[in-house]
């Protein structure tokens, strides 16, 4: 735990939550901040601050969750389709450092965009500098 933490603070009833789900690893609840009604944050209880750090054996059971969580939060907000994200790291908008997944509910009509729609450039590299780079990081 950090004591800085919001996160950290809910999973240790120091901050209120309106929790929607919780097992042994993880917790759900809405986003203090929605961008639609529903809109829920799952994370894992123990302080990882980004998704790389997150154990192995833990990887399962949180996605378990975002699972479950995400079909209850469609049925009971009535729609069909939810956009599913994650900002990992403060360059990514990660305004809470500690890991979280965010389910939110989605409607044809409500305006938002794809994930597609969140960066607008593709950057100088072409797809194959870029794979080769990547590639390297993993030692091909």
């Amino acid at each position: 735990m950090s004591e800085n933490c919001i996160f950290c603070q809910i999973v240790n009833d120091r901050l209120e939550s309106r929790t929607v789900y919780e097992d042994e690893l993880t917790l759900a609840f809405l986003d203090v901040n929605p961008l639609a009604p529903g809109h829920t944050v799952v994370i894992p209880k123990a302080h990882i601050e980004r998704l790389e750090d997150l154990p192995t054996e833990q990887m399962g059971p949180l996605f378990e969750a975002v699972r479950r969580v995400t079909d209850k939060v469609q049925q009971a907000m009535k729609v069909d389709a939810t956009t599913i994200g994650i900002n990992n790291g403060r360059a990514a908008g990660q305004a809470v450092p500690h890991l979280h997944v965010h389910i939110i509910p989605r409607r044809a009509d409500d305006g938002g965009g794809s994930l597609h729609s969140i960066v607008h450039s593709n950057g100088p590299l072409s797809l194959d500098e870029v794979q080769r780079l990547i590639q390297q990081v993993f030692g091909a």
